[in-house]
């Protein structure tokens, strides 16, 4: 075990197994025997020789508890802290335009209903071939989807390549299903909501599968935080 002997020096004293059973889950940095010292070795004065110190520190060691925890006073931190962060970053609702409890109920209620029908044909249009006219961007084409997903009407006004007739569909691959839906949440970043948007993103979600990956969980929550800021603005 780790310990703070004199002059600063941290060594791994020789501890007695009897003493702790922590001492073989952890490795000796510098294993110690038990040392021989005269018979008048007093561990209150200075050390006066190496075998003198080492038992110093030995007897040190066996003197602090395996475990210590800190206490915090969390007032003291509370003062002295300069920024606040909120957990979510959603916009509250303004007064008025919180949804009740029965709006909220219905929408899981919805959406679960999508999910499970999802879930239940998943397999079935993993497995159909798409028609001959839709040609699906690769994964990594950002751009690409946001024009696939979008159209060329609503990404006319960024460099998105040149236009093709590529029709809309859904890729049932995870990785492919939390990249486009991490393209669209950027895009909604910096632009209006737009009907198909809410289509795109309302599909992606549905098809997201548990458990979640910590991406997917970040994406909701950036989605959360938008459609928070979005209501605002219409609002006011």
């Amino acid at each position: 075990m780790r310990r703070e002997g004199p002059a600063g020096l941290k060594a791994m004293a020789w501890v007695p197994s009897s003493e702790s059973a922590v001492e073989e889950l952890m490795p000796r940095l510098l294993p110690v025997e038990p040392c021989d010292l005269t018979e008048g070795f007093d561990p209150s004065v200075p050390p006066r020789t190496p075998q003198e110190y080492l038992r110093r520190v030995q007897i040190e060691a066996a003197q602090c508890p395996d475990v210590v925890v800190a206490q915090i006073d969390p007032k003291k931190l509370k003062r002295k802290q300069s920024v606040n962060v909120s957990l979510s970053g959603c916009q509250p609702a303004p007064e008025g335009y919180s949804p009740t409890l029965q709006w909220q109920q219905q929408q899981v209620s919805q959406f679960s209903t999508v999910r499970r029908s999802v879930n239940k044909h998943r397999s079935h249009w993993k497995s159909q071939q798409l028609d001959s006219n839709v040609t699906m961007p690769k994964s990594e084409d950002e751009e690409g989807w946001k024009k696939f997903c979008l159209g060329e009407r609503l990404c006319a006004e960024g460099a998105v390549g040149p236009p093709t007739n590529e029709s809309p569909g859904i890729d049932y691959v995870q990785a492919t299903v939390t990249s486009v839906l991490e393209y669209l949440s950027n895009w909604f970043g910096e632009r209006d909501f737009t009907p198909e948007l809410g289509r795109w993103l309302y599909a992606l979600l549905a098809c997201l599968e548990k458990p979640l990956l910590p991406e997917a969980h970040s994406l909701i929550r950036q989605l959360a935080r938008r459609c928070s800021e979005v209501r605002l603005l219409v609002v006011f």
